[in-house]
């Protein structure tokens, strides 16, 4: 650092809801680990509920009194409820609107202090103010290196097509870097005509990338070498120079920070080791009634030991479920009939949230039946736990799923979600195949791997902790 008296301050800028904040403020704790100050910037939710602004913003801070929160001054929202446009395009527009208060709050900050800008990978309208400002400016790549492998280099497949990608269903795509990508796994908006108005957003957003002094990503090495290696590769986009790539992670909760014990952990501590599949579909996936019941049913007769988050089912109003929690489920309206009874001792099932970081990191979890987030599966991961993968619509979560089962080598694809609903012969079949049989074991053992290449990684010495340090230098030199 520069100073030893005069701390530098580090500003981040994540769009929205839980789901970014929450990746953001583990890479916060790195920066304080450093010795650095960190300053989030938030704006208030656009959605007026029974949640304030004020409400919301307490709900995210709370837990980090060490990480300053500062909420730009609000400005009018868009119309997200009646307008025609999709609420993704609107929330951009509404950060963009956000700009000239970011200037203002980073120029409050003495020059001398600040130290770099931190933005998520929709915040790319910011990538102006800091020029502007003169502060370098960085990406946090949240996902994955092998989903930022295929972002990089879609621009270019995509500006050599006239239709979109959905024509192509399941056929394989070629990337450098990662397993052959069925077109039908990326992101939905990208499978869309590129003159799309969605679509060719996002591809404004992929391309600006290579604007910023670098990028951090949520992973390690030796869990996504070949992605990284191919981000590192002249061949990946061809005549373009990308920034530089720093895999620092895995960036994870660490559990355990609750005054209170959650009732499942209790019940797990009176669990044999490894005995319990544990199923959870990310803080806002949420399936339908009928596929809810079908689960229980292939639980039940899988006659395995089981910890199940059920919340209640979607509902259609995407921008207010972006923003808002969801009221606890009501179990007897969603699940069969006597069926909490039966499974009593054998299954826990518990309402809208748990403490999942602690419950895949207990000895007696055994599986994972997982959405495939990449922060749900970097936790898996870091706790050295095979995945029964279930992904949703959302993000880039089919695509991680490719990644866990063909590279990690870690899951195990639950076949129907691709037509939509999961059949409780298959829950049954796959739950006893990863906690009975010889190819869960080879899956457990692969995890067991993974966890201590992870744990390596942060170590010091390790190479997220040197990617990070290498990451410091950088800043430093384009400072000087």
């Amino acid at each position: 650092m520069e100073s030893a008296s005069v701390k530098q301050i580090v500003v981040l800028y994540p769009v929205g809801g839980i789901g970014h904040v929450g990746p953001m403020t583990q890479l916060a704790k790195v920066f304080l680990d450093h010795g650095y100050d960190v300053t989030m910037v938030l704006i208030e939710p656009p959605i007026k509920s029974t949640d304030s602004g004020a409400d919301f913003i307490e709900r995210v801070a709370a837990p980090y009194p060490s990480i300053t929160f500062h909420v730009l001054p609000p400005i009018p929202p868009p119309d997200l409820t009646s307008s025609t446009k999709h609420p993704f395009l609107l929330i951009l527009e509404l950060m963009r609107r956000y700009n000239d208060k970011l200037e203002s709050f980073l120029r409050s900050i003495p020059r001398e202090r600040l130290h770099s800008l931190v933005i998520d990978l929709f915040c790319t309208h910011a990538i102006d103010i800091a020029t502007k400002v003169g502060v370098p400016v960085y990406k946090f790549f949240a996902s994955g290196a092998g989903t930022l492998a295929v972002f990089t280099q879609l621009p270019a497949l995509l500006s050599c097509r006239q239709t979109g990608l959905k024509e192509l269903g399941d056929t394989p795509l070629e990337f450098l870097g990662v397993p052959p990508m069925p077109a039908s796994h990326l992101v939905k908006s990208l499978l869309e005509n590129p003159e799309d108005e969605l679509c060719r957003t996002m591809m404004k957003i992929l391309k600006r990338n290579a604007d910023t002094h670098g990028v951090l990503v949520n992973t390690f090495e030796s869990l996504e070498s070949r992605a990284l290696q191919a981000l590192r590769d002249p061949l990946c986009v061809p005549g373009q120079i990308l920034p530089p790539v720093y895999p620092i992670g895995p960036l994870v909760g660490k559990g355990g920070t609750d005054k209170e014990k959650h009732e499942c952990l209790a019940w797990l501590d009176a669990q044999q080791e490894r005995s319990v599949v544990f199923l959870c579909w990310g803080s806002k996936g949420a399936l339908p009634k009928e596929q809810l019941m079908e689960i229980a049913v292939g639980l039940e007769n899988s006659g395995q030991r089981f910890l199940w988050v059920v919340r209640t089912p979607a509902g259609s109003d995407e921008p207010k479920r972006y923003w808002e929690q969801r009221a606890e489920a009501d179990l007897g309206a969603l699940l069969p009939e006597g069926f909490l009874e039966r499974i009593k001792g054998r299954g826990l099932v518990i309402k809208s949230w748990a403490p999942q970081v602690d419950v895949l990191g207990h000895r007696a979890t055994g599986a994972f039946v997982t959405h495939c987030g990449w922060n749900s599966t970097l936790e898996a991961v870091a706790a050295g736990v095979p995945m029964l993968c279930w992904p949703l619509a959302a993000a880039e979560q089919k695509m991680n799923k490719v990644f866990i089962t063909d590279d990690m080598g870690i899951g195990v694809e639950m076949e129907g979600y691709k037509a939509g609903f999961i059949r409780a012969e298959e829950i049954e079949a796959k739950v006893r195949l990863v906690l009975e049989c010889k190819e869960g074991r080879e899956l457990r053992k692969r995890a067991i791997e993974l966890k201590k290449a992870a744990q390596e990684a942060m170590e010091d010495g390790g190479s997220s902790r040197a990617a990070f340090l290498q990451f410091l230098s950088d800043v430093k030199n384009l400072r000087e």
